[in-house]
């Protein structure tokens, strides 16, 4: 069965991370997408490490499910092949410096001119404008820019450090497939077509701030202090490793402090409650550490489960793959590429029952599909050949 974005077509000039990832989520979901490349290497996640037979890891990871083709948008022809999908498409997405898509003659007046129904999406580092419109940005900027780094501190290594992952570009991929939809649905309600910014750091920022900012939300007189959740978060050691476990109510410590043999600590003044606890951060934590540290880790797992604190291992990865609730939920999927090979790739994360998505398509070789999508556009071979020989296909 399609999934719910099937009759939608996404044309996607997008590079990298924010862009493609974004398009791939639609994809997912049963969207048309056209991944339009340059000649030569295309899109340079190709060019990454971790490869083989002409696909790179991070480059599968981002662009499942969509076809590619090849186009030259430095020729005129190209760009006007360009403007002829857009004609039939629904969601155009570019992720280019801010002024570079007008200079193609790509930009959202002129889109907008050739279909009034477009969603046009832009993902740009700093947005249109602005003192740092025209710099280059990468992931780790964003993140220093945004307050990820700034919180990044282990009390006991307090060295800043990035988040190691690509959060910002994640964050802004997201945001931008949830906007296209909604622009989608704001369409079918009669809206018309529209143009979506949006910047990078928005995004990371916006993400960063619902917990990230709980020190920073109220302002002014009056307000009653206290630890963030990121100052609460902390790796416990163990006889034998390490465990986490985090409890956010009187029975969850209560039953966390059963699970390390002493209920004593259920009545004691200084540990009973919420207010408590926070007064006594210092001493409740010091035992803590003294006490988990006698303990193997599989046993105060057992012991932690029994009475219901939310606890769990820190696996590497190769046990994350073998997790059994991973393993459960059918959360990894195995595919067998015609010339990359074995690979896996996690499953889209939402599950619609009325409308299965499933990955539709091999993550595309480069320009694997530059006749089909030009033959769908009525391009016969002769047009073709001749778009190649000039240079203008790949």
């Amino acid at each position: 069965m399609p999934g719910p974005l099937d009759g939608f077509r996404v044309i996607d000039v997008s590079a990298i991370v924010s862009g493609p990832l974004a398009s791939m989520l639609l994809a997912d979901q049963g969207a048309d997408v056209v991944k339009v490349e340059p000649p030569g290497y295309g899109d340079i996640m190709r060019t990454g490490t971790n490869r083989r037979g002409g696909l790179a890891a991070f480059f599968i990871n981002c662009n499942r499910s969509k076809r590619s083709i090849v186009v030259d948008l430095q020729q005129q022809a190209g760009r006007e092949l360009v403007l002829e999908l857009v004609r039939g498409a629904d969601v155009f997405l570019q992720n280019w410096r801010p002024g570079a898509a007008e200079r193609l003659g790509l930009g959202w007046e002129e889109l907008r001119a050739v279909n009034p129904r477009l969603v046009y999406c832009s993902v740009s580092g700093y947005g249109p404008d602005g003192p740092y419109a025209q710099r280059r940005v990468y992931d780790p900027i964003i993140q220093g820019l945004t307050g990820h780094v700034a919180i990044q501190l282990n009390p006991d290594v307090p060295i800043p450090d990035l988040v190691r992952n690509i959060v910002s570009d994640k964050s802004s991929a997201y945001t931008a497939a949830q906007a296209i939809t909604a622009a989608l649905l704001a369409r079918e309600r009669g809206a018309g077509g529209q143009k979506i910014d949006v910047p990078m750091i928005d995004a990371s920022l916006a993400f960063f701030w619902p917990d990230g900012m709980m020190k920073h939300t109220l302002t002014g007189e009056g307000v009653e202090g206290g630890p963030a959740l990121y100052d609460m978060y902390r790796l416990w050691e163990t006889a034998d490793g390490r465990i986490l476990w985090f409890a956010a109510s009187d029975a969850e410590y209560h039953g966390l402090f059963r699970a390390l043999g002493h209920p004593e600590w259920c009545e004691d003044e200084r540990f009973s409650t919420m207010r408590a606890r926070t007064e006594n951060a210092d001493l409740l934590g010091a035992e803590l550490l003294k006490v988990i540290a006698t303990f193997e880790t599989a046993d105060l797992l057992g012991r932690m489960l029994a009475e219901d604190v939310p606890v769990g291992p820190v696996l590497g990865i190769d046990e994350m793959l073998q997790d059994e609730q991973i393993r459960h939920n059918d959360a990894v999927v195995e595919y067998d590429h015609p010339t990359a090979g074995a690979f896996r790739m996690a499953r889209p994360a939402a599950r619609f029952h009325g409308t299965p998505q499933e990955p539709s398509r091999m993550p595309p070789l480069l320009g694997e599909h530059t006749d089909e999508v030009l033959a769908e556009l009525g391009y016969d071979s002769a047009r073709v050949s001749a778009l190649r020989r000039d240079g203008v296909l790949g």
